[in-house]
């Protein structure tokens, strides 16, 4: 099979993935809903052959050092599911571990198989970044139509609406990292360009409410570039581009507040300069509680999904402890906080020890499309999210090489 050939069959496993990925908060878009079938699966089918050409005609080297994190991954889940046997959960445990057991290894080497391949890796970060701004579009026009598509009528239901949201900033968080990233390997005019995707990003990620989603704008937008300049061996740019960003981000804030009424349309300045006293610090008590129980039921946990009913919110997935290394522990106990630092924490390690030997843009790239979802597993999501595995395994991504095979010698002529 020739290149081209090979090209045309993995094309679209970028787009594809990206599309996996950010499935939940494209389905905030106008029109979405009326789908018939669900954008995650269709994404899904679609990706899979992609995936599978790109496994075949592609030369894998794999590093050793891959070999421990990814046995914790294995380990976890297996664990996970052997708590079950103890726990009291049922709806919980039962939307929670098929999320794990059957989607988190397909998402995870999706992410793998991404992240490793050059030509693949470009395509998805520059999907992310459109995706980013079809978001972020879209949910301002439902903001100015009092409009909300997939929690329904406004106030219909509350729950849906906050997770749409959350994966509306989150997809502009990502988009945010990889167009700073470009921005600055950009030249001449095209410099322009970026500086306006990434203000346009800046401006739609205040629009939904989420703190956490800005505080996610934010790393990515300084931590991915930063890590590219000082791959380069410019430190003193890298620190002077993160102070650049907490100025330039500290002082359009301001500006903003200054402004008759835009503290009021923006949800997350109203939700990050409001009164606080009006807020009730619900993560702080979720994190208290899964400590709470960790220790009481120590050392195995209170079993995959109970957490919710030990703190007295009943069989609900909604109050979970927005850690997930709480979650690990007060349901796993230690033995799950143990193989989630193996997995997790190995999938870090791995990335920091292979930040170092792989080409400055790739680390640089990794970092932005992983440092939102990052912070985001330490304050919203559960073990049962996709994204985070896919995440991981964009970490794991750098321990593997991709590479095109040599064209075959031609056949040395026959002389008679």
């Amino acid at each position: 099979m020739s290149r081209a050939d090979a090209s045309v069959l993995t094309a679209g496993a970028g787009l594809f993935a990206a599309l996996l990925q950010f499935a939940g908060a494209l389905k905030s878009l106008p029109g979405m809903g009326g789908l018939p079938v669900d954008l995650t699966a269709l994404a899904l089918l679609a990706l899979l052959p992609s995936l599978g050409f790109l496994l075949v005609l592609r030369q894998w080297r794999v590093s050793a050092a891959l070999g421990p994190p990814l046995l914790g991954a294995g380990l976890l889940l297996f664990w996970l599911v052997l708590a079950g046997g103890w726990s009291r959960s049922a709806h919980v445990m039962a939307a929670k571990l098929p999320q794990m057991v059957l989607l988190g290894p397909p998402m995870l080497l999706a992410g793998l198989l991404v992240g490793a391949d050059g030509p693949t890796r470009r395509r998805f970060a520059l999907a992310v970044v459109g995706i980013g701004l079809l978001v972020g579009a879209g949910v301002g026009w439902g903001l100015a139509h009092d409009r909300v598509v997939l929690g329904g009528e406004p106030g219909a239901d509350p729950e849906r609406t906050r997770v749409q949201y959350q994966l509306a900033g989150l997809a502009m968080a990502c988009g945010g990292g990889v167009a700073a990233l470009r921005l600055v390997l950009a030249r001449g005019w095209a410099r322009l360009g970026w500086l306006a995707v990434l203000g346009a990003l800046a401006l739609a990620v205040l629009l939904p409410g989420g703190r956490a989603a800005l505080l996610a704008f934010g790393l990515g937008v300084a931590g991915a570039p930063a890590l590219l300049l000082w791959r380069r061996g410019r430190p003193g740019m890298a620190l002077a581009w993160v102070a650049l960003v907490a100025a330039a981000g500290g002082a359009g804030l301001a500006a903003l507040l200054l402004l008759p009424g835009v503290s009021a349309d923006l949800a997350t300045l109203d939700r990050l300069f409001g009164d606080p006293t009006e807020r009730t610090p619900a993560r702080l008590i979720l994190w208290q509680e899964a400590l709470l129980w960790a220790g009481r039921m120590a050392p195995f946990g209170l079993g995959s999904g109970s957490f919710t009913i030990a703190a007295g919110t009943g069989d609900d997935r909604h109050l979970h402890p927005h850690n997930h290394a709480l979650e690990a522990l007060a349901e796993g106990g230690l033995p799950g906080l143990l193989l989630w630092l193996a997995a997790f924490g190995g999938g870090v390690a791995l990335a920091l020890r292979q930040a170092g030997r792989v080409a400055p843009e790739r680390a640089a790239v990794i970092a932005a499309l992983t440092l939102p979802i990052g912070l985001t597993v330490m304050v919203s999501t559960d073990l049962g999210n996709r994204m985070a595995w896919f995440a991981l395994g964009l970490l794991f991504s750098l321990g593997v090489e991709a590479r095109r095979p040599s064209p075959a010698p031609a056949a040395a002529t026959a002389h008679v």
